[in-house]
């Protein structure tokens, strides 16, 4: 490889992982309040399936004339520094690119992003974990801005799919906010649920005063809120109505470097779960996919370049 081009992973003409491409684009230098990273991992999420199947083409999302850029979360080594930034070169990150109409992504070698979009990874926490952090991290952070502080006379909250890399998050993370947290899940997740402070259910009645829905049950996960409850979704495309009083608030998770620093921060010292289940060759993106695909799996497949 010259030093003049990197690989990085893309589809199009979106099918599938059959469909996925790693090809040479040239190598792109910082503009003003950007860094460029040597991309040292990236984790495989759900919407990177949903990019490479082409739900988001057919929603009318995407709109890339050559190529659409395949994945969101990222850790690395900041390699170049444009103006106006003070990360220097040699300083470990990690960081969210969203978005789905882009020609680039994190399953790549290289990145430009902007400073403000990265935190430093902590000492103690190595790049392939702090890869599976930034998506699914400011996803349940934010989750938990829309839930807000507990009231005294309700603070019963439902995460369904605690299990799952959101839900996980969000089930730590309320507590923080005076929620008294039940996750919902699979029987076999009980003490990996219970190991992070919350109550445990496999079978949930309606009546809970918020309920956070990381399994996206959408109509199914609101008939679990009381009357005048709140309800919070991980669907931005699929928004239930609201329905007997109930707040209804869908996530959009974003890029926001100072509150990813924090989660990090507490998955270095132990206080947020690290999961990560195989680390994969880049060159296997297909196959990580595929195996992503039938589910299952709890902690994150993360490619490496």
């Amino acid at each position: 490889m010259s030093i003049s081009t990197f690989r990085t992973a893309a589809v199009r003409t979106p099918a599938g992982p059959d469909s996925i491409e790693i090809i040479d684009v040239p190598v792109v230098e910082p503009g003003p309040g950007e860094v460029r990273v040597m991309v040292a991992a990236a984790s495989v999420n759900p919407v990177d399936l949903a990019v490479a199947r082409g739900l988001f083409h057919s929603m009318g999302l995407v709109n890339q004339p050559e190529r659409t850029g395949l994945g969101w979360d990222f850790s690395g080594t900041v390699v170049a520094t444009g103006p106006g930034v003070n990360l220097e070169a040699g300083t470990p990150v990690a960081g969210l690119v969203d978005g789905f109409d882009r020609d680039f992504g994190t399953y790549a070698e290289q990145l430009v992003v902007r400073a403000s979009d990265v935190a430093v990874v902590p000492d103690g926490l190595d790049l392939i974990a702090a890869s599976t952090v930034p998506l699914n991290g400011l996803a349940a952070a934010q989750i938990v801005d829309l839930l807000g502080d507990a009231p005294s006379d309700g603070d019963q909250l439902l995460v369904t799919g605690a299990a799952g890399a959101v839900g996980g998050y969000v089930v730590s993370l309320a507590r923080d906010r005076g929620w008294q947290v039940t996750g919902l899940a699979r029987a076999e997740d009980e003490e990996f649920i219970r190991g992070l402070g919350a109550g445990f259910t496999t079978q949930a009645e309606p009546g809970w005063d918020a309920v956070a829905d990381g399994a996206a049950l959408q109509e199914r996960g609101l008939a679990l809120v009381r009357d005048g409850g709140i309800f919070v979704g991980v669907q931005p495309s699929a928004k239930p109505a609201a329905e007997r009083g109930i707040t209804v608030r869908v996530v959009v998770a974003h890029p926001d470097g100072a509150r990813l620093g924090d989660l990090l921060a507490r998955t270095a010292s132990g206080e947020l779960p690290a999961r990560v289940h195989t680390v994969m060759p880049l060159d296997q993106v297909a196959e990580a996919h595929r195996a992503m695909a039938k589910g299952g799996v709890r902690g994150r497949y993360v490619l490496i370049p």
